[in-house]
């Protein structure tokens, strides 16, 4: 008896010493059992960019559950980030996701040394010295733009061959924010996307001064619909534009390309598909890398890193096409986007900026380019820089 006793005290203490071994190794690891994670929004979700970015806290909740703790402030001007900040960084978050535009986060960042603070990126960063918890990252864009303008060519073609317009009606509209060169990038790679089936395609471009105004941006784009636009796109915050092209009366029919948030819903009739940013691998990773104790971007070496800024496209799910309407969309769109995706994530498309076209730099005539040469976008950084207006085919309305 007494043997069995010392044979259970033995495995008992065997047991507990492995236990205490295993979690002294966790620890050594740097693994942490729970972290507190942060999101600043620029709006809150009934806007389709923040909406779109907001679904990656909800990847989040799935994957971690009760190991994380998620704290959230939304409708942020950038001017007033500092606030919001300071509160998340002193609520013990571990690590703090913005979408907002704001250069508040590089500068307030060196004082939370521990904080790892992830920023959409706002700027050609290619040049800039960031402190060591401060990053930038960004889906490529264009690459979404390129293949929905692929879709709405599609579209635009089968009008021409129905004899519903004719090829020199086939203008594209665009509701844009600002002339910033990530707008300008965005509506560019789309119209080059719409002229690789349908040579003849132009386009005009509305800059509505704010990026979130329902009442400007759907009056922008019913005036690019009075203009004669059969295609209505946007890079601006909420459904005004495609309310205006389901509300569209006119003598031609007038389509709708998506941007971060489906439209199907509020534009069932003419809504043709939606090209989005998927967030959900930037902040899936540097949230693991953050539990682990990495550094963020050493877990994201397929990605394109450049110091503490990262960009990504289809071929690592960055970029994702949603939602084709396949009662309004034109017959082979389907398989005439797959093959563009196809071409991105094999890296054979090597220039969506490409062709016999010239671009003006809008703030310097002077500085112009010449894409039969090609434009490599975001290969030094994240933020988009073409900032061309193509001569000929582009048209600036207001």
């Amino acid at each position: 008896m007494k043997r069995v006793y010392i044979t259970c005290v033995l495995v008992c203490a065997t047991i507990l010493a492995a236990f205490l071994i295993c979690f002294k190794l966790i620890n050594i690891s740097g693994i942490k059992e729970h972290l507190t994670v942060g999101f600043i929004y620029d709006n809150d979700e009934s806007t389709p960019y923040t909406y779109n970015f907001s679904l990656a806290k909800d990847a989040l909740e799935k994957k971690y559950g009760d190991s994380i703790t998620i704290l959230t402030r939304s409708n942020v001007l950038d001017e007033d980030m500092e606030e919001p900040l300071r509160e998340l960084a002193e609520a013990g978050c571990d690590i703090i996701f913005f979408n907002g535009y704001s250069d508040l986060v590089v500068k307030l960042a060196p004082e939370y040394p521990k904080i790892q603070f992830c920023q959409t990126s706002y700027m050609d960063m290619s040049d800039v010295t960031v402190p060591e918890n401060y990053h930038t990252f960004k889906g490529e864009a264009y690459q979404g733009r390129y293949v929905s303008g692929i879709a709405a060519g599609m579209k635009i073609k089968q009008l021409i061959t129905e004899g519903t317009i004719t090829e020199k009606e086939a203008i594209v509209g665009f509701v844009a924010a600002f002339p910033t060169s990530e707008v300008i990038s965005g509506y560019t790679a789309f119209l080059i996307g719409v002229r690789s089936v349908v040579p003849t395609a132009v386009m005009q471009v509305y800059y509505t001064g704010t990026w979130s105004s329902y009442a400007q941006e759907k009056k922008a784009a019913e005036q690019l619909i009075k203009d004669g636009c059969v295609i209505i796109s946007q890079h601006t915050d909420t459904i005004g534009p495609a309310i205006a092209c389901e509300e569209s009366a006119g003598e031609k029919p007038v389509y709708f390309v998506g941007n971060n948030q489906s439209m199907s819903e509020v534009a069932p009739g003419t809504s043709l598909v939606t090209a989005r940013i998927n967030w959900d691998p930037y902040v899936l990773t540097a949230v693991e890398a953050v539990r682990t104790d990495k550094k963020i971007e050493s877990k994201l070496m397929l990605c394109h890193v450049h110091g503490n800024d990262v960009s990504a496209g289809f071929e690592q799910g960055w970029v994702k096409m949603e939602d084709l309407n396949l009662q309004v969309a034109a017959p082979g769109t389907e398989a005439a986007m797959n093959a563009a995706i196809d071409q991105f994530k094999r890296g054979t498309v090597i220039y969506a900026f490409h062709g016999e076209l010239t671009g003006v730099d809008p703030q310097n005539p002077k500085d112009t380019i010449d894409l039969s040469i090609g434009y490599i976008e975001n290969e030094k950084t994240s933020y988009p820089t073409f900032h061309y207006v193509l001569k000929d085919v582009i048209t600036i309305v207001k």
